[in-house]
């Protein structure tokens, strides 16, 4: 029913002939059957599209090597000493970087090492230990914190 929209009459006269034919076919009431007629006019939605990937998988290797070299700091503060950490690792054998992956570190804003540590981050923290370690030497020693004598 794409030819709804398309038909250009004085009046109205030709749309208005075509709308009390829909309408005595179909049953629908007279605004439903516009509606319907509009409706099937609008384009389709498209998928959006993929963007180009920016920071590929060697950039994020980089990026972790640093991360953990930096004690796993969070993006902003990253973001402010990779230069220099780079330079350091570089210097020391500890990090060897080609060219391309070098700028792309060091054009990378805070928000974007922080999405990109997400994984890594997810898994460190699974290694971690939350409970505090109670060994019965700890148990045995009484400490009353609050009260200094």
């Amino acid at each position: 029913m794409r030819w709804w929209c398309g038909i250009v009459a004085p009046a109205g006269t030709r749309k208005k002939k075509i709308l009390d034919e829909v309408v005595k076919v179909t049953g629908f009431h007279r605004k439903h059957a516009i509606r319907a007629l509009k409706r099937s006019t609008r384009p389709e939605a498209r998928e959006p599209r993929q963007r180009a990937r920016i920071y590929n998988e060697a950039v994020r290797e980089a990026l972790t090597i640093v991360w953990e070299a930096s004690d796993r700091i969070c993006g902003k503060r990253l973001r402010q000493v990779i230069a220099g950490l780079i330079d350091a690792m570089e210097r020391h054998g500890h990090l060897k970087l080609d060219a391309a992956v070098r700028e792309r570190l060091l054009a990378m804003s805070a928000a974007t090492m922080d999405r990109l540590l997400t994984t890594v981050r997810d898994t460190a923290k699974q290694d971690r230990r939350r409970t505090m370690i109670n060994t019965p030497l700890r148990k045995s020693i009484a400490a009353d914190r609050w009260r200094l004598e």
